[in-house]
Formats: C-alpha cells, sequence, structure tokens
C-alpha cells in the first residue's frame, strides 16, 4: 500500500508539473535534503536460542523514524546516475505476541551506507527514474530493553549486514538547477539480534528488518 500511494503521487506530479526544457547533466553533482520516514518491519523468523523460555508464540516489530537526511547524486550520463544518502535513524523493537509491548530492544542507532545506480526517464522536463543498488546495515549502539533487564541482559547486539535495495521516484524543476524530489526505497536485509547476560549468549533471534524509506525534498545541481 506505501509504495502504490507513493507511485501514485509521482504520477500525479508528472501530470500536472509545468514542463522544463531538457538538459543535459552529463558530469553533474546533485544534493539532496530531505525529509524522510524510516518504516521497518522488524519480525522475528527463527528463534535459535532460547535460554529464559520465551513464548513460542513471540513475535515483534521495530518502530518507525523520521529522520533528516541528504543525498549525493553523480550523473555518469544523461539518463544514469550513482547516489549514496547519509543519515542515522533510530529505534525500538518491541513484542507484538506472546509478550505484548515489551520493549526487546531500545535506542538501537543504524546507519544504513547505502548504494544505488539510477535510470532517469525524461517527462518533458519531469524526471522519473528507477534504481537499484547494495546497502550495508551498520549497527552503531544498541541497548537492551526495558523488559530484558529483570532477566539479568547486561548488553544486545544486532549484526551488521549486507542487503539489497529498489528504488523509484521523481525530480520536479523548479528551475535550471534545483528540483523538488520525492522518492521510494524497499530495503532487503536481515539482522542477527543477541542479548547477553555478562559474556553468555542468553537469546539470539533472526529479525527480517526490510524497511521503506520515503523522502520528500529539494535538490540542488551543481
Amino acid at each position: 500500500m506505501k509504495f502504490v500511494t507513493a507511485a501514485a503521487a509521482i504520477g500525479a506530479l508528472t501530470l500536472i508539473a509545468n514542463p522544463a526544457a531538457a538538459q543535459d547533466r552529463t558530469g553533474t553533482v546533485q544534493v539532496k535534503l530531505l525529509g524522510t520516514a524510516v518504516l521497518p518491519d522488524g519480525k522475528i523468523t527463527e528463534v535459535v536460542t532460547n535460554g529464559p523460555g520465551l513464548p513460542a508464540t513471540l513475535q515483534t516489530e521495530a518502530d518507525d523514524n523520521y529522520v533528516p537526511t541528504a543525498a549525493i547524486e553523480y550523473f555518469v550520463s544523461d539518463n544514469f546516475s550513482l547516489e549514496t544518502i547519509c543519515c542515522i535513524t533510530q529505534h525500538d523493537v518491541t513484542a507484538t505476541t506472546g509478550l505484548p509491548g515489551a520493549e526487546l530492544v531500545s535506542d538501537a542507532k543504524l546507519i544504513p551506507a547505502t548504494l544505488t545506480a539510477k535510470y532517469h526517464l525524461n517527462a518533458g522536463g519531469i524526471r522519473p527514474y528507477v534504481g537499484a543498488g547494495a546497502t550495508y546495515f551498520l549497527w552503531v549502539d544498541v541497548d537492551p530493553g526495558a523488559a530484558t533487564l529483570p532477566l539479568g541482559v547486561t548488553d544486545t547486539e544486532l549484526s551488521n549486514e549486507f542487503g539489497l535495495v529498489l528504488q523509484a521516484g521523481v525530480d520536479v524543476p523548479v528551475n535550471g538547477s534545483t528540483a523538488v524530489t520525492f522518492d521510494a526505497k524497499r530495503y532487503f536485509v536481515d539482522t542477527t539480534a543477541s542479548w547477553y547476560v555478562g559474556g553468555t549468549k542468553v537469546i539470539e533471534t533472526e529479525h527480517q528488518l526490510d524497511p521503506w524509506v520515503v523522502s520528500a525534498g529539494v535538490a540542488f545541481r551543481f
């Protein structure tokens, strides 16, 4: 549903925006300043270690986060570009079934290092695009959730992982070097969560994150 909504918005903009003269963008750099919604899943796909005897019905989700982001894009040719993004996003992981409402992970900070290759169309000056690429989810700080502290948990870790990214969006020119931009990415990446009591691992679970990352903002081309 989120992808359908984003696609509909992009289509509407393509119909109503004023066309701008096409310009060859080969060799130029575009910087985007964005407001971004990070909408992860976070569900458990496998329980590997279950020392405390967690319920078999345990399921989790990661909460959404809204952050400022920046993207830098280099145009290899008029229709092809490479783009990377910069942001830090923070999430809690909470049980939805089995132990509903129990906070299992707190304030997990993530750097989603991402590089995509994009193909741009020219629709009368409006530039819709699609892209694909790779990501590396780097967790820089993770705290045990409040519900795990009574179990004696002293440390929580989320594994750093590689994944894939699909992307679609549109740049709507305002003038020759500035545009309004809308972007949607779907990440496909997992992580292994581990909880420790002292140096002993007492819980280990596999999680499917697969977040939607939806952005809107302003682009400046140099």
